[in-house]
């Protein structure tokens, strides 16, 4: 009876992620999403009634908030919070600088080697404080969490090269010495399950995998971390009555984390909201069984281990990228490596297309 119920649920699943690919038209095989997602059809169809609404003069301002309070509510959901605590900006260094300044003087940070820098560098502005940032090689993250360690910043997925962390393991270690974590899932959410409520911290810029316009980010804070953040960047959309916050004291913010909302990109927010939506439709479990088949199918055809991320990062040789591009394939370079990604509008037929190109291109590593 399991086996029968088992079968169903990928029949299912494939029908649901059938029927949203149908709202993607690339005119390329499209694997560079680590960079910038794909809008689905609904998205582009919202864009477009909201930009007519602008043309013609009929636009409202406080019109954009339904898209926005639908994006928060099904980034929720997508991450496993309550809406309340879900604040939402445009850039994800903005909300990590928030934390980084909430730190006491003499903390310690620790990440990862070679993190995204909009993970780091609010960090390192602290130094004249005497806040430290000390890097270690991610598979070393856990182990070198100490007494001293005030904070780990550190991304789900590695933006140069893919590599998961193994957050278990993290934070088993900061349960241990009550460090906190904050995470960056900017190249995880939308394929990869996360559980925000985990985490002190969690951000997100939703221009790659959850497939919005650039101008759209998460930042979700743990009840117990709420009051010890100041909201630096407070503005009128932060206010508890937001239309009711344009003029004049006293400081009357929200009291959940909408008091770190920044003042949003409207645009930005209506393409979002179409394309949340359309993610919970297929459902993260189909989503990241998905990714990470296509990945490990052309992983397979050039001759790589499996691996358990939907990027693939190899290195190849220098023309490589140049006989991608004529054969259609969009991908792109980082840290001097190949990357590929692969999300829910690609199919077997891409990643056996890139692989044609890409078998027997590898170059040996030392």
């Amino acid at each position: 009876m399991q086996t029968n119920t088992t079968h169903a649920d990928e029949a299912d699943g494939h029908d649901r992620l059938s029927r949203a690919q149908q709202e993607f038209a690339p005119e390329v095989v499209y694997l560079n999403t680590a960079s910038l997602g794909l809008p689905p059809r609904r998205s582009l169809d919202a864009l477009r009634a909201a930009e007519n609404e602008w043309r013609r003069g009929t636009a409202s301002p406080s019109a954009y908030d339904r898209p926005l309070a639908e994006a928060r509510a099904a980034y929720a959901g997508l991450v496993g919070v309550d809406p309340s605590s879900v604040a939402v900006g445009s850039q994800v260094s903005a909300f990590v600088g928030l934390v980084a300044a909430s730190l006491p003087e003499g903390s310690e940070v620790l990440t990862a080697a070679g993190e995204f820098t909009s993970v780091v560098f609010p960090f390192h502005a602290q130094t004249p404080r005497g806040v430290r940032v000390r890097e270690v090689p991610l598979e070393a993250l856990a182990e070198e969490v100490t007494s001293r360690t005030s904070l780990v910043a550190v991304a789900a997925v590695q933006s140069a090269d893919g590599r998961v962390a193994d957050l278990g393991a993290l934070r088993t270690a900061c349960e241990a010495t009550g460090a906190r974590v904050l995470l960056d899932t900017t190249q995880a959410t939308g394929w990869l399950p996360v559980d925000a409520s985990r985490y002190a911290y969690t951000v997100n810029g939703g221009y790659k995998w959850l497939l919005a316009p650039r101008g759209t980010c998460f930042f979700t804070v743990g009840a117990e971390c709420m009051d010890g953040l100041t909201p630096h960047s407070a503005g009128w959309f932060a206010g508890e009555e937001r239309w009711e916050s344009l003029y004049g004291a006293p400081l009357r913010l929200a009291k959940d984390a909408r008091r770190f909302d920044v003042s949003p990109v409207w645009h930005a927010w209506v393409g979002q909201a179409g394309s949340l939506e359309l993610l919970a439709e297929v459902g993260t479990d189909v989503l990241h069984a998905h990714a990470v088949g296509l990945a490990d199918r052309f992983r397979a055809a050039v001759g790589l281990p499996y691996g358990d991320s939907a990027i693939v990062s190899t290195a190849v040789r220098p023309d490589t990228a140049r006989e991608l591009e004529r054969a259609g394939v969009v991908g792109s370079t980082r840290a001097g490596r190949l990357r590929l990604a692969f999300h829910l509008y690609n199919t077997e037929s891409d990643a056996d297309r890139a692989a044609e190109v890409v078998a027997g291109r590898l170059v040996r590593e030392e």
